[in-house]
């Protein structure tokens, strides 16, 4: 859940006016360049991830304090409680399930396996307030906004507890309520199905590449979180108020 392009016009950084063909010169001029103008598209809605872009996830919270030496932490998380294997817990696979399942494959990690679920919350850190600011701004001038997050079902219920402004939302889809995650374009349209949203009208921001080129697949006007002061920038290119 923290930070390839594709290139749609109105992307951050990709917009472009395709090359007209060269039978062009043979139109009326004005034709031309009516042709040659950029698309404009006006966006209608803004859906944020969540992880990495609002809120301060990351399991190295936790490992910090279990464990001393920051390469030993790297390690366990590259090789046991792994980025694949959490991206199953996103995705609706039962905590219980998957931490059995580890302990048995990794016993000598057994405490800290078991620690992924039962201390799960201090992984948590705070909100982003700059990013927090925006979708306010977002929301005060009339703008919808959703979110659209890679994230269990299990462990969101303390985590809305822990940040109110997640009931400022008009709607919210986890992975974990679908069964499918991103990068998958499905859980895209489902986004979109859902909230009876058109994806050319609609900004989406994450902070993983992978996921940014899936919505910009789709014809999301999809943005690259990098911080919220960028993130501030683009979206005042799209038009928005922020």
């Amino acid at each position: 859940m923290r930070r390839p392009e594709g290139g749609l016009p109105g992307a951050s950084g990709l917009d472009y006016t395709p090359s007209p063909e060269s039978r062009v010169r043979f139109w009326p001029p004005d034709a031309t360049r009516q042709a040659m103008r950029p698309m404009t598209i006006r966006i209608e809605t803004v859906a944020f991830d969540l992880g990495g872009v609002l809120i301060d996830w990351n399991p190295r919270h936790l490992y910090r304090r279990l464990l001393d030496d920051e390469a030993a932490i790297e390690r366990f998380l590259a090789e046991v409680c792994t980025p694949e294997w959490n991206a199953t817990l996103d995705n609706g696979h039962p905590f219980a399930d998957g931490v059995a399942q580890l302990v048995r494959e990794h016993p000598e990690h057994a405490e800290l396996i078991e620690a992924y679920r039962s201390r799960w919350p201090e992984m948590l850190g705070g909100c982003f307030p700059e990013t927090l600011k925006i979708m306010r701004r977002l929301r005060g001038e009339g703008i919808p906004i959703y979110a659209l997050s890679n994230w269990a079902a299990e462990t969101f219920a303390s985590t809305r507890d822990r940040f109110p402004f997640l009931d400022e939302f008009d709607g919210i889809l986890l992975s974990g309520q679908v069964g499918v995650g991103k990068p998958d374009p499905a859980i895209f349209r489902l986004f979109l199905e859902r909230f009876g949203l058109t994806a050319e009208s609609t900004v989406f921001i994450d902070d993983n590449p992978a996921n940014v080129a899936a919505a910009r697949s789709l014809g999301l006007q999809a943005l690259l979180f990098e911080s919220a002061a960028q993130i501030g920038r683009e979206l005042q290119a799209l038009g928005l108020p922020v």
